[in-house]
């Protein structure tokens, strides 16, 4: 059988197409936002083959796809696990499609080397011969309109899937053992009653960066007094720091709980907030999954929100207007374009959704 695409790759003509599919979806790159919008292309893959895929992860992402309907099963690898020790775990499964959603060299040379005879990945890299179907991806031709889950359903449109609108709906289970470390989470930070969330962070290194914590602190004592509610702060233990700076200059009633939940107890937490408010980040794509109003803060020229906008049924927008010439977050010190936002804007588009 042989298919090409775009870019002229072809199927393996050595595929048995006998034998049932094993896919395998590889997304091990990126943060928690690339997985999540990897996840309608899962959906519709395994409604296409009749059966849930495996996923090829981080390890920390790996609880995230617990229980989600699309997947069977879960392997992780990351950078400083011997290469040949996946390529060994992933030929054993005796995959028949091999979907790359995150494409990197080690991930490109990891399936080819599996066996997988049929391997759909990004063209127009230095490795994608190791792949047999080569997708174009349409960001890199201008195209900034077209949301992200979207584009990473292209991949699986290779195949031959088509997608459906309940594909586009982002499931996040959430189990009794991860309720039951959101209740012990908040009892020790001492929130009680009806609070909203505040993730003022968004997973990058904050040495040497000046955070606008003071803006944020204003926000923060902002959003407490327009929902009457108390304030949990949110962000990893690496940024609990940070997110203490912005703790010691509110006023609202507020808790700090940086670094004390899992990924999934956090989903647990978010889904019981009234309202989340997050910079663009894994828990804005989290918030808007499980349900709650989310406000998703696109602040840097270079966010493209229309993209990344979160999937969820009550989702609401600051999109950038800060005029920075040379926008780019990697190397910004200053973050001037976050200490520019008003309280007023982020309330308001809070109060949008209700």
């Amino acid at each position: 059988m042989t298919a090409r695409t775009p870019e002229g790759g072809r199927q393996s003509e050595g595929a048995d197409v006998s034998r049932p599919a094993r896919v395998l979806a590889v997304c091990t790159g990126g943060g928690v936002g690339d997985l999540l919008a990897a996840t309608p292309a899962m959906s519709a893959l395994a409604r296409m083959f009749g059966s849930p895929v495996t996923v090829l992860t981080s390890p920390y992402a790996v609880p995230l796809l617990r229980g989600h309907p699309a997947v069977a099963d879960v392997m992780s690898d990351d950078s400083a696990t011997p290469i040949r020790e996946t390529i060994e775990a992933v030929r054993m499964r005796e995959f028949t499609h091999a979907v790359v959603f995150w494409s990197t060299s080690r991930v490109a040379a990891i399936v080819q080397r599996a066996r997988i005879p049929i391997r759909v990945g990004q063209s127009r890299r230095l490795y994608s011969w190791r792949y047999t179907l080569r997708v174009p991806v349409r960001t890199e031709s201008g195209d900034t309109a077209s949301r992200w889950s979207d584009v990473q359903m292209d991949y699986a449109r290779a195949l031959g899937a088509v997608a459906e609108p309940s594909d586009f709906t982002i499931s996040i289970p959430i189990a009794a053992a991860d309720e039951r470390e959101a209740d012990a989470v908040l009892s020790a930070a001492g929130v009680t009653g009806r609070f909203v969330v505040f993730h003022s962070v968004r997973g990058m290194r904050l040495d040497g960066v000046r955070w606008p914590v003071e803006s944020f602190a204003k926000i923060g004592d902002a959003l407490g007094s327009a929902f009457e509610a108390q304030v949990v702060l949110t962000g990893t233990t690496a940024e609990r720091p940070v997110i203490q700076e912005i703790a010691s200059r509110m006023i609202a009633p507020h808790a700090n709980i940086a670094g004390a939940t899992s990924l999934r107890a956090l989903a647990a937490v978010l889904k019981r907030s009234a309202l989340v408010v997050a910079l663009d980040s894994g828990p804005m794509h989290i918030a808007a999954a499980v349900g709650v109003p989310t406000v998703g803060i696109f602040a840097l020229k270079t966010d493209l929100p229309r993209r990344w906008r979160p999937l969820g049924p009550r989702v609401a927008l600051v999109e950038p207007s800060y005029p920075c010439p040379g926008c780019r977050k990697e190397t910004c010190r200053t973050f001037d374009c976050y200490a520019a936002l008003t309280p007023e804007a982020v309330v308001s588009a809070a109060r949008s959704l209700f």
